[in-house]
């Protein structure tokens, strides 16, 4: 447990052992069908920084940052790695967004997975694969780094609770990193109910 206030947060270091994270780093690389999608900020388009893929059940779509994601069909071996991400939270999984951080000029802004869809306590559960990278936290409305962690090979971060309402996260561009690290983001999507 990572003890921030208002915060539900779970680091398991070494979730998987370096064999088996080594192995599913090399075949996400593979198998994946990377876009970099653009943005919309400030009337300008900008490239995201890292490329994306997103993976759910039939219907699962996923919004953020004015994109919309339609689901890729889960492969056998993401449908692997939900399973075992189900059975270690004890909860259901529907969607998956994976980041290649591709080396350490590729990064994450500051921000909240607090997206509708998400429901009122977001549950996001992150999977680190290849390069260790610093996750930021930082309260809402401030600009202070106020916990740093470092997401290393094989390790598993839960973020539930009220953690989406009162803190932001990013991964910070760094001149140390030049390996690839891709971050699978496991989520619960909302569905809207059927008429």
């Amino acid at each position: 447990m990572i003890d921030l206030p208002h915060a539900e947060l779970v680091y398991l270091p070494q979730w998987v052992g370096v064999d088996i994270a080594d192995h599913w780093l090399h075949e996400l690389m593979l198998q994946t069908p990377w876009s970099q999608p653009r943005i919309k900020l400030y009337g300008r388009s900008f490239a995201v920084p890292r490329l994306v893929a997103w993976y759910g059940d039939a219907g699962v779509g996923y919004r953020y940052s004015g994109l919309v994601h339609e689901p890729l069909l889960w492969t056998p071996l993401l449908a692997e790695i939900r399973e075992r991400v189900q059975r270690q939270i004890g909860q259901r999984l529907d969607g998956v967004l994976l980041n290649l951080y591709r080396d350490g000029q590729d990064a994450m802004g500051w921000h909240s997975d607090d997206e509708p869809e998400l429901g009122p306590e977001p549950l996001v559960v992150s999977l680190n694969l290849g390069a260790t990278r610093r996750f930021d936290f930082r309260r809402k409305g401030t600009s202070r780094i106020e916990y740093s962690l470092d997401l290393g090979h094989g390790s598993l971060l839960v973020m539930g609770g009220p953690t989406q309402h009162y803190w932001q996260h990013q991964i910070a561009r760094t001149r140390k990193v030049s390996e690839p690290r891709i971050n699978l983001t496991f989520r619960q999507i909302i569905r809207e109910p059927a008429l």
